[in-house]
Parts: structure tokens; C-alpha cells; sequence
């Protein structure tokens, strides 16, 4: 099974089915978005879509309130097509920790998704996922995925990586191969046995090269759709491997056992 790790949302969602079968793509794991760059039709509307994914990716994502729209979207998508996609579902995390556990026990495992995420903190305070790891650990060690590139700080990444060692059994993702600091963060998630790092968003196709090298257990095709081509992501996989048992666990293999699916 092909599965792209890490997409979000999109209006409509016809859309992305489309671009996954165009990839041949069989799934893909569908995280809430409150920004739409999909909706823009020039560059003012383009420029407030992303202001609005500027605010949720420095950690200014809003209140439990304002997450609630997002998630409903996301619910509307699974309802649309179950067969396509896999729900992750993220939370607010300036909240106490009895309120992130809370959230995690009523809204990720209530409703049904399979892991917890796209995590943004604040740009050097990464720590604050530590509640939501605690969480997933009491859940059956639901996987969390936190966000990679900018603002994302080398730092962040070390923090990471020290807490995904306070919860070895907690799969821990992080996305978008790092951003700008990929070489720390392939260092950091070959060390460290329970992380995981996918592959969006990669500017430099040595990077995506080294990455499966280095960790070719723990690397996930994904394509941060709709940011990024499912069909262009799979190339560069495609392009840095050869067909056999490496390539089929990053397409797919290697998220279907981190996320438990049949």
C-alpha cells in the first residue's frame, strides 16, 4: 500500500482524491488546516491564506474554540472518504496538562483518528508537546507528528529528540524532513530509536537521498499536500531508490506498522 504521510484538508476534497490517484497513491493521513491555499485565485488571497498558516505554525494557532472548525472539516473529509484517508487529529498545547490529556482522551481517541497531529509550538519551545506525549503513551502509544520546517529551530529539534527519550514507545514524526536543518534532524532521528522523519518539502533531492540511507526503517514519503505534489514527492522517492524492500517500507510499509493499520 502506498500511503502519503502527511497532507491536509483541502476544498474541495474531490481535489485531493484526484491528485492522489493521479500518484497512485492507495491513502494518505489527512491532518486539520486552517489555512486553504487551495481556495486562492491571485496573490492577495494566496497572502491571506498564508498569514493565517504563519499565525498556526508559530504556535499562535488560537484557542480550543478555534480549533473546532478545523476539526470539523476534518470529520466531514473521513466521513467523505474513509477508504482514502487517515485522520490525525492536533490540539491546542497551551493548556495545562490536565486539559491536554483531557482533549487527547475525548477528541483524538473519542473520535476515532489514528494519531495526534500536525503539532506547531512556538519556535524554541518545543517542549510544550511533552503533555501531549505523556497522553499518547496512556492511549496505546498513538503516534504524534510535529511540524519540521521554519520556524522550527535546530534547538527544537534536539528537544525533540531528548523527549521522544522520556517516551521510547511513543512513535514520534517529525515532519518535513527538518526544513533548513534536515542534517540535524537526520542525525537526530537515526539516534534516536522511537523518531521517525518524513520527507516533504525537501529542496535538495541529496537530502531525501541521505535521509532513506541513513534511516531506511524510519522515513515516510509524504507530500504536505496541498503545499506539495503527491505525484512529484513519489518521484523523488522513486528517484533515490531502487525498486525492493527499502523503497516499498518508505512508500508506505513503514507507516502502515507505525500506525497499527491492517
Amino acid at each position: 500500500m502506498i500511503i502519503d504521510a502527511h497532507s491536509h484538508v483541502h476544498d474541495p476534497v474531490e481535489a485531493h482524491v484526484g491528485l492522489l490517484d493521479e500518484a497512485g497513491v492507495d491513502r494518505a493521513v489527512l491532518f486539520a488546516s486552517r489555512p486553504h491555499p487551495e481556495r486562492a485565485g491571485d496573490l492577495p488571497a494566496l497572502r491571506r491564506e498564508m498569514a493565517i498558516l504563519d499565525q498556526a505554525i508559530g504556535g499562535r494557532a488560537g484557542t480550543t474554540e478555534g480549533y473546532r472548525g478545523a476539526w470539523r472539516e476534518l470529520d466531514a473529509a473521513l466521513a467523505v472518504r474513509p477508504d482514502r484517508f487517515i485522520g490525525f487529529l492536533s490540539v491546542p498545547l497551551d493548556l495545562e496538562p490536565d486539559q491536554i490529556a483531557a482533549l487527547v482522551e475525548r477528541e483524538v481517541v473519542g473520535r476515532g483518528p489514528h494519531g495526534i497531529g500536525e503539532l506547531t509550538p512556538p519556535p524554541g519551545r518545543a517542549g510544550m508537546i511533552e503533555p501531549v506525549l505523556e497522553a499518547a503513551a496512556d492511549h496505546g502509544n498513538l503516534p504524534v507528528v510535529v511540524h519540521g520546517f521554519a520556524p522550527t529551530t535546530a534547538d527544537d529539534l534536539a528537544t525533540l529528540s531528548a523527549l521522544a527519550g522520556r517516551y521510547p514507545t511513543v512513535p514520534l514524526v517529525v515532519s518535513q524532513l527538518g526544513g533548513l536543518n534536515w542534517m540535524e534532524a537526520i542525525e537526530l532521528v537515526r539516534d534516536t530509536p522511537n523518531m521517525y522523519l518524513e520527507l516533504s518539502t525537501a529542496n535538495i533531492i541529496f537530502a531525501v537521498r541521505l535521509a532513506i540511507k541513513e534511516i531506511p526503517d524510519r522515513t515516510l514519503f509524504g507530500s504536505d499536500a496541498p503545499y506539495g505534489d503527491p505525484v512529484l514527492t513519489r518521484a523523488m522517492v522513486e528517484r533515490v531508490t531502487r525498486p525492493g524492500e527499502i523503497r516499498d517500507r518508505v512508500l508506505g510499509g513503514t507507516f502502515t506498522e507505525l500506525a497499527g493499520l491492517d
